[in-house]
């Protein structure tokens, strides 16, 4: 399910017994009721997404996967709760967005702290040219006229990622890489589930939910078909097509 923030049809709100009407729609099956929640409810995912903005994310990818919370409230929220359908799923729309923040590895840097690497960059150079020498951190930063630790923090921040597979060491012509010095008596078992990882978070929204539906619940083809609206021939090549674009992607 694809969903555009920027063609808003949320406006008109639902009272509290349409909103519950449409999630008993959805439960059994209505695939035009899960959509018509969703549409209703874009603000709200939205209103969540403000919370974690500037974190180095796009907008657009945290309303992604704040949509999936909204999803899965629509799918756990036992209607004979007393309560409104907002206060069940803000708590869940956020444990989905911190649940992406915490699994994802990629490091993200403050554009100020770019910034600031550039700067220090450039004062090497200059320092260099009229020193005759590389600079120390103290004399960048008395040269730029911060602290040491600033100096250090955005140099860290801007130095590029080792490659695991970069060598480190080399003893008569065999090379010991990076990969080789942290793997384990499991091997790269933990390796392969970085690549996992990365596979699953290529696929779309619906991909996603299919593989979790059928590898992470268990449940059936016929299952995932009535839940995604679709039928059971569907659902089987779109599985026999996502299994197939993640062995691709993990034998890269």
């Amino acid at each position: 399910m694809d969903v555009e923030v920027k063609n808003d049809n949320s406006k008109t709100q639902l009272k509290d017994h349409e909103v519950k009407e449409l999630i008993r729609r959805s439960q059994e099956g209505d695939q035009s009721a899960r959509d018509l929640i969703i549409q209703k409810n874009m603000r709200l995912v939205w209103s969540v997404v403000q919370r974690f903005l500037n974190r180095g994310y796009e907008p657009d990818d945290l309303f992604q996967i704040g949509s999936i919370g909204l999803l899965k409230s629509v799918d756990k929220f036992d209607l004979s709760y007393d309560v409104r359908f907002s206060t069940y799923a803000v708590p869940m729309i956020i444990g989905e967005i911190q649940r992406f923040i915490r699994d994802d590895g990629t490091v993200k840097v403050s554009r100020s702290l770019k910034e600031l690497g550039n700067k220090i960059r450039r004062a090497r150079d200059e320092l260099s040219k009229t020193m005759g020498k590389v600079p120390t951190v103290a004399e960048i930063a008395d040269y730029l006229d911060i602290s040491p630790e600033d100096v250090v923090l955005a140099q860290e921040a801007v130095r590029a990622p080792s490659s695991i597979h970069e060598t480190v060491y080399e003893n008569d012509g065999d090379p010991i890489t990076l990969l080789d010095q942290i793997a384990d008596s499991t091997e790269t078992k933990w390796f392969d589930k970085i690549v996992l990882k990365d596979a699953i978070r290529d696929l779309d929204e619906r991909e996603r939910l299919i593989v979790y539906l059928r590898y992470y619940k268990d449940q059936t083809q016929s299952e995932v078909a009535e839940r995604l609206g679709i039928s059971q021939v569907q659902v089987s090549r779109l599985e026999k097509k996502i299994l197939k674009q993640m062995k691709d992607k993990m034998n890269q």
